[in-house]
């Protein structure tokens, strides 16, 4: 048998261990990374090649499970083609799909070539909550992967540059948040030094986007109420300066253990208290980064288009009000709520915000409903809202 038909025959192996799963679980990253990561006969660029081609078959799961059983090889072919031009992938598809023309950027295009249907890719239920979805650009970004975003937690941007240059990596900047830098897709930086002395921390540019967007004053007291590993504590801590504190909870134990290492690395140990208790009066600012669908994570998180249902929306929005209230009673009177999800559907964002308000007459609205969403900023979509208490 050929190199690529050894490659082949492991990637419907795989695909086949997580076939009864990818319509049902919505954890279904941790089993692609423990499938790949504990296959000893796979090396660095092996990993690389078969994560590209699994994840893009759960992007585009309509074109090619039919495939699976009727002609696997035309559903090995359009995934090679389909995949991220990124070099382990390469000489994948030039054996498989090498006929084929250069596949187009859009979604369009590429169905014109397959003689399949866009509007097979998008779930009901994701038209309904974002009709949006359904057109470029939105719909084309989502189809895509987003870039890894770093933030930087330094003043000393050369040293970091100049260790990444050194690897080879490109970096790309965004022209609205100056400590935002993007990597490839799959770039691992958990090795290198800016990373391990807590010089960049790893967190998407629409996250980055959300505090800096609401611009908490130096100094205050802040709870994070739904921390979880804590990538905005870490920046909430940094915006605060000094002399700010900030109070993480979550109902993960082992995610706050995961954010007190991280702001011990980060050199910001001292500014987070870990389930501290509710200063007199409250606390300056309550940020809700309430547990949501994820549908803004697509990009990241392919298979959650076809393991997510109405129902799951639903619950999630219930839950979603419940942490909002809650949330609120701990805000002191002039101080700022912040509401923010990493989804795209409305019933967990503007139908939420809005719920909130009709029943909360002690808030008025700052930020009424900001969605930040792919194509620009390049990343993950997100949700914001805040209110003032009055």
């Amino acid at each position: 048998m050929s190199r690529h038909g050894s490659q082949q025959r492991t990637l419907f192996g795989i695909l086949e261990s997580l076939r009864p799963h990818w319509r049902s679980e919505a954890s279904l990253a941790g089993r692609i990374d423990t499938l790949i990561s504990r296959d000893r006969r796979l090396g660095s660029r092996d990993r690389r090649l078969y994560r590209e081609l699994v994840y893009t078959a759960l992007r585009y799961l309509p074109w090619v499970e039919p495939l699976l059983d009727t002609d696997p090889d035309l559903a090995a072919r359009r995934i090679a083609w389909l995949a991220a031009d990124i070099p382990a992938v390469r000489p994948f598809r030039e054996a498989l799909a090498g006929e084929l023309p250069p596949c187009p950027p859009d979604a369009d295009g590429k169905a014109a070539v397959l003689g399949t249907s866009v509007e097979d890719l998008t779930p009901q239920w994701l038209g309904l909550e974002c009709p949006e979805a359904l057109l470029a650009p939105l719909r084309d970004a989502l189809l895509c992967r987003a870039p890894l975003w770093l933030r930087l937690q330094t003043d000393h941007r050369d040293l970091v540059e100049a260790e990444f240059a050194s690897l080879g990596w490109t970096l790309s900047r965004s022209p609205r948040l100056p400590r935002a830098l993007g990597l490839a897709a799959g770039t691992d930086v958990s090795r290198t030094r800016a990373y391990l002395d807590g010089k960049v921390e790893v967190q998407d540019i629409g996250s980055q986007l959300i505090l800096e967007r609401v611009a908490p004053a130096e100094g205050g007291r802040w709870l994070d109420l739904c921390a979880g590993a804590g990538g905005k504590s870490l920046q909430l801590a940094s915006l605060l300066g000094p002399g700010g504190r900030v109070t993480a909870r979550d109902i993960r134990r082992a995610a706050l253990d995961e954010l007190a290492l991280r702001a011990a690395r980060a050199g910001l140990g001292e500014r987070i208290a870990i389930g501290g208790s509710t200063p007199e009066g409250g606390f300056d600012g309550v940020l809700v980064d309430a547990p949501c669908s994820g549908s803004g994570t697509l990009r990241r998180s392919p298979h959650l288009r076809w393991a997510t249902a109405a129902a799951d929306i639903a619950r999630a929005s219930g839950l979603q009000g419940q942490l909002l209230a809650e949330g609120a009673c701990l805000v002191r009177k002039g101080g700022t709520l912040v509401y923010a999800t990493c989804s795209l559907c409305r019933s967990e964002n503007e139908e939420v915000a809005g719920r909130f308000l009709r029943q909360s007459p002690q808030f008025e609205p700052v930020i009424s409903g900001l969605r930040i969403a792919p194509p620009d900023p390049d990343g993950d979509a997100f949700f914001l809202a805040s209110f003032r208490r009055l």
